[in-house]
């Protein structure tokens, strides 16, 4: 088990890597966002590169923050009876969740989506649009995200097996469940 814990405290760190990476995205994101409105109305310039990189912000902040949000359990949650249960069901649901739901779901997307991106590398696809950018660099992010989300929920499902064994392991692993604030 001490192997397995110690690929988890790695993926938890790379997890939290590409949170900040994501976090920094969003300040970015806006500041392009901010920026480009500013030239657009104030001296009635416009480009499709500076539109479309906006976009590709977006999907790098929802495609590698999706892992850290993972990480620290604040993923969307369908709640039926998970805040009713003992924390010992907690794990038990999480664990069959993360087994028959979101390890197959991630490893068919990082899968299906990692053809979509080499075929767009090796043509060296660039955008539709006059003045556009590369479009094989946001098709990357596709496969990388998925892959991310796969490798943080087997470092959940080994912490949660721990859990289950009596072995506490040493990065902290997120069970308590919370109610929405309505």
């Amino acid at each position: 088990m001490g192997a397995l814990l110690g690929f988890s405290r790695v993926m938890d760190r790379i997890s939290g890597a590409f949170g900040v990476i994501a976090y920094w995205l969003v300040l970015i994101a806006c500041v392009v966002s901010a920026g480009n409105a500013v030239v657009r109305y104030g001296i009635s310039y416009s480009s499709n590169a500076w539109l479309e990189v906006q976009w590709y912000f977006f999907a790098g902040i929802v495609m590698l923050g999706a892992a850290p949000t993972l990480l620290r359990n604040e993923h969307v949650r369908v709640d039926l009876v998970f805040g009713n249960i003992s924390a010992k069901a907690r794990l038990w649901v999480d664990i069959l969740g993360l087994i028959f739901f979101l390890l197959p779901a991630m490893g068919l997307l990082a899968w299906m989506t990692w053809p979509f991106f080499l075929d767009s590398f090796l043509r060296m696809e660039d955008s539709s649009n006059a003045g556009g950018l590369l479009r094989w660099p946001v098709k990357l992010v596709l496969p990388v995200g998925f892959l991310l989300v796969l490798l943080q929920g087997l470092s959940e499902l080994i912490k949660r097996i721990a859990l289950l064994r009596g072995i506490q392991p040493e990065t902290e692993v997120v069970v308590d469940y919370h109610r929405p604030e309505q």
